[in-house]
């Protein structure tokens, strides 16, 4: 009789553990938020993303199996500013989860109360893919990581006090490591301050404001407009007045146009990743980003 009350004790006992210890479900709508997420929370969540390192987050499906994702998420991690705007709504609507609906402690747009580059002074039609907000890409500068996990840490112990103290000593642990990494990170790259830059897409302002680049054009005439042959003789003819140090493009994106422009001037394609994959870090992305931007400045 006593070893059956301890085995069931012991079995309660296990019970209210595994329910002490349950796990946030978060859906990160980018990769590089959800692996931020890892970083913050261990083992007291689980991390699904609506996309992949290399692919392009504004051209994605509501699929079931995502919709399904969405539906069992207590917190929902976005970018925003209209970056995920052709899916999200839909992909919300969908799910039927109000705890993650716009305005509930289950959804974090990042971008929300973050200075944004690039905001037009007018919109319409003829100016192609314009995020109104601002430049969305706020992954490439190391600063903005930095506040984005304070918002993160802040958002999960909201959501599960329990572990709040466990959220706030991994957020002290990743700024002091993330602060002392891109300081480094910054020194590497010293030598590139003032280098000009053509892009394909608009992805890398932040970059180049943290870099101290230029960016002299864009290989899209307008922004999700694929690169024409009249623009690229335009560009072509301005990089013999002004011949760019390199090349930029994200590692999912076409490199045709880039290629081309590079054989008719010699300069350096790079091919930098926006984004790492879940079970990866931001460490091993900005540590990549390095890699290849010192290996084209050769």
């Amino acid at each position: 009789m006593m070893r059956l009350l301890f085995r069931l004790s012991l079995l309660l006992a296990l019970l209210f553990s595994a329910g002490a210890r349950a796990e946030l479900n978060v859906l990160a709508c980018e990769p590089e938020w959800g692996v931020l997420v890892e970083e913050l929370a261990g083992d007291r969540v689980k991390v699904s993303s609506a996309t992949l390192a290399r692919q392009d987050p504004h051209h994605i499906q509501a699929r079931p199996s995502l919709i399904s994702k969405a539906r069992r998420a207590d917190l929902l991690v976005c970018t925003g500013a209209e970056l995920e705007i052709g899916w999200l709504p839909l992909l919300l609507r969908k799910s039927g989860n109000g705890k993650i609906q716009p305005g509930q402690p289950g959804n974090l747009i990042v971008t929300e109360g973050v200075e944004l580059l690039g905001k037009p002074e007018r919109l319409d039609r003829s100016m192609g893919d314009v995020h109104t907000a601002g430049n969305p890409h706020i992954q490439m500068d190391p600063q903005l990581i930095a506040v984005v996990a304070e918002k993160l840490q802040q958002r999960l112990a909201l959501l599960d006090p329990d572990n709040a103290d466990f959220y706030g000593q991994k957020g002290a642990y990743f700024q002091t490591r993330w602060r002392q990494a891109a300081e480094g990170w910054k020194k590497r790259l010293q030598s590139l301050q003032g280098r000009q830059v053509i892009v394909h897409h608009n992805n890398w302002p932040y970059l180049a404001r943290w870099l101290q680049l230029e960016q002299l054009a864009t290989l899209e005439p307008k922004p999700g407009v694929a690169p024409t042959t009249a623009h690229l003789g335009k560009l072509l003819t301005a990089s013999q007045k002004q011949l760019p140090d390199m090349i930029l493009l994200a590692d999912y994106q076409n490199d045709r146009a880039a290629r081309w422009l590079s054989d008719k001037t010699g300069v350096p394609v790079v091919k930098l990743p926006l984004s790492v994959d879940l079970g990866g870090s931001l460490f091993e992305l900005y540590g990549e980003v390095v890699e290849r931007l010192l290996q084209a400045a050769r």
